[in-house]
This record gives structure tokens, sequence and C-alpha cells, in this order.
């Protein structure tokens, strides 16, 4: 579990020496670090290793894309233009309809579609409405014109998202191949089956040494190198692997070699899943957004997304841990402690509401229970920040483009709470 110091602050910011219930502006937040030769270098030289030969893999797996896309495009009069964004969270992959959707030539449009786009890593980018047409030679595999102009890598094209477990990505197109292979058991259903096992691959390729996963992979640098538990990557990838490991209904077709590599991931996942829940005084608490992969202490993401704990992504890490009852005592041990903290940090009396000046928080009565995005680490309050980097106690304190462009305040927690108190009555 991450420790903290009863001397430590906010992690990773520089704070005034102004005390905390006198500031609204607590300091500022560090830049996330990525994973590099130096930084592994200074792990213990157990570690060195395993962490090494992660970091070369990727590097390899990262110029094999690039140059394949280069070959396509060799003689190519005209470079196709990339795909057009789409709807985040798996747009048009819809795993939950009756069966008899996936034999027909509408979800075959659409696996083909996940089949053309799937990157030589094994991977496949997000925000792309499957729906569309397939790939052409020379296509990009992600949409570009979106990208900002530091997502570039050192050449002339912006590359970034490049195979990501980001809104739902590369698990969404696994699930949606999965159902259509499954209607197609013969040898029209072996691309399907095929790209699938290419995937579940990338997973596996993509996993920490020591359990966690990166939001973008092969590696592309900053925060996209930090452990991520953003918008329930973790646990989307998991739930995936856990299918794969048991070889029931639609995954029944996966080899047993592979399937035993899926359930030895699922474990390591878990273990990282306990030992990354921050601990302060003594007292275990919840989750960050993302960890540092190598020392797993919570990291910072976005200008605005500070090194704290997360009320939603905790939320959702409960309840996968919900889902592994009866594994250990860690396990129901790291759930009881983490659902008590989202009891006791519940805000109550305020609602986070349009106004003529933007969204505020302001007073409502009866209102609740609602959570903060973000609680400081030391602390267990509140706080929000801004595209300055700066971090702040109240978060009508922000610019306004930042209060109106995020969400700082939610209720997911409630549905976590809710499950754990079924949890607890059914033990």
């Amino acid at each position: 579990m991450i420790r903290i110091a009863k001397i430590a602050l906010l992690a990773a910011v520089a704070m005034t020496p102004v005390a905390y219930a006198a500031v609204e502006v607590i300091g500022q937040m560090s830049p996330a670090e990525p994973i590099t030769k130096a930084r592994i270098g200074a792990l213990p030289v157990g570690q060195q290793r395993a962490w090494n030969v992660y970091l070369d893999r990727s590097t390899a797996l990262m110029a094999a894309d690039k140059a394949a896309l280069a070959a396509e495009r060799q003689g190519l009069a005209e470079i196709p233009a990339p795909p057009p964004s789409g709807k985040s969270g798996g747009s048009g992959m819809a795993a939950n309809l009756a069966a008899a959707f996936y034999a027909t030539p509408e979800a075959r449009k659409v696996a083909d579609n996940i089949v053309s786009f799937q990157t030589p890593a094994g991977g496949w980018g997000k925000n792309v409405d499957r729906d569309g047409p397939a790939r052409v030679k020379g296509q990009h595999y992600v949409p570009v014109e979106h990208l900002p102009a530091n997502a570039r890598t050192g050449d002339d094209e912006e590359w970034a998202y490049v195979g990501t477990i980001d809104n739902n990505a590369t698990t969404s197109e696994l699930r949606f191949l999965a159902r259509v292979q499954s209607m197609a058991p013969g040898a029209e259903g072996d691309v399907y089956r095929a790209a699938f096992l290419k995937g579940v691959r990338y997973l596996l390729n993509a996993q920490f040494p020591n359990g966690g996963w990166p939001q973008i992979y092969p590696l592309q640098g900053g925060y996209h190198d930090a452990l991520t538990f953003n918008d329930d990557a973790l646990s989307s990838v998991v739930s995936v692997l856990a299918d794969v490991a048991r070889r029931q209904n639609d995954y029944g077709f996966v080899p047993e070699p592979l399937a035993a590599e899926a359930k030895a991931a699922c474990n390591r996942a878990i273990q990282l899943i306990l030992k990354t829940q921050v601990v302060v005084d003594g007292k275990r608490t919840v989750w960050g957004q993302q960890h540092d992969a190598l020392t797993l202490a919570p990291a910072g993401a976005r200008n605005f997304e500070p090194a704290a704990l997360s009320s939603d992504e905790s939320a959702d890490l409960l309840i996968f841990l919900m889902k592994q009852a009866g594994r250990s005592p860690s396990v129901e041990a790291a759930i009881g402690d983490g659902a008590a903290w989202l009891k006791a940090h519940a805000v109550y009396g305020v609602a986070f509401e349009k106004g003529t000046d933007g969204r505020k928080l302001v007073p409502k009565p009866g209102a609740g229970p609602i959570w903060s995005r973000y609680y400081d680490i030391k602390t267990g309050k509140p706080i929000f920040g801004d595209r300055d980097r700066s971090i702040h106690t109240d978060v009508n304190e922000l610019s306004q483009e930042r209060r109106n462009g995020y969400s700082w305040y939610n209720n997911g927690p409630a549905k976590a709470l809710a499950t754990y108190d079924k949890w607890v009555a059914q033990k």
C-alpha cells in the first residue's frame, strides 16, 4: 500500500507557508513523469530487468507500428484522410444485444472495421465510430485532426493514442469481436478470432511488471505512462481478461495457454489494486486517478488534474473488488476501508449547478450526497485544479472555462456504497 508520512501534504505539490484553512490556492501540481531508462535505473536492482524489458518491447512495437504505416504509404499518390472522430465509449460496438444481431451484415460491417483498424501491435485507438467504412491502405490508425501539436513524437505526423485503453478503447473492440465470432463458427469467423487473440496479446504485453496498465501502449510518455484507474480503464481490462481466462460462452475458443496467461494477469492486477490503496496516518483510504508506474504514488495528469484521492475511480475499484469477494481477507479489508472513507467524505447541502456565471457550488438544503472529484491526500478536503496548474480549495475560484469544462462533483460513489451495503448484508 502507498503510505503517506504524517508530515506530508498534497503529493507532488509545493505548498505555500500559509495555513491550509486560510488559503484558496495551495500550490502547483507537478506533471507526472514518464517511464525512462534513467528512472528504471533508480529502482532496486531486482526490479530493473523486468522494467527494461518492458520499455524495450514498447519502443520496438511503436517503431513497428510506424514502419508498417510508412510501408503502406510507399508509392501512394495521395495519403488517405484519417478516420473521423466519433463518439467516445465504444461507439457502434454494443455488446449487449440479442445474439442473432451479431450474425447480421450490420454486425459484420462493424467487425470488419475493427479488424481493419487494429494496429500491428494489436490495439485500437479511441473515439472512432466503428459503424463507418473499413480502413484503407495508408490510412492512419486513429483520428488525428483533434490532437494537439505536442502529441507529435519527433516526426511530421501526430502520433497519439495509437493503441489505448482510454474511453473503453480496445476492450470494446474485443468484446464486439468475441460476440461476432460466436455467430461465425466456421472459417468465416477465423479473421475475427485472430484479431481477438492478437488484441488479448496486446493487453498482456501492455501490462506493467507490477500488474497495472498505462493509458496508452506502446508508451507515449508524460502522464500517459502512469498506472491508470481513470474512467474505469483498469477494471475494464481486467474484466475482459477474466472472461478470457474462464473460456466460457463467447470466449470458449481461446486457447488454454492464453487463458492461463490472462488469469495470471488478473491476479497481478488485483494485488496491484490492493498495493496502491493509499494509507494516511496508518489508515487505508482510497485510490488516485492514476499512480506513478514505478513508485506507485498518486500522480497528476493534465494541468488541472493534481495528484489526489479520486472518488469516482475509487468507487469503480470498490465495485470491482466486491466481485472478487471471498478471494482473500485483504480484499475484504480494502473494500471495507474504502467504503468507510467514501461515506465519511460525502458532501451534503450543496449542488454544483449552472448559473449566470457558469457552474458553481451553491447552497442547496437537503441536497446530496455528492463527492468532489479530488481530495487532498493528507487533509481529505476537496481540491480543484486550473489550467495554470494552480490547486484550489474552492471550486468557485477556478477560471470559468475549467468550472464549466470538468466534472468537479459527481454522485458515482453512491452506487458503490449501495452495492457495498448489499454485499455486507449477503456475507
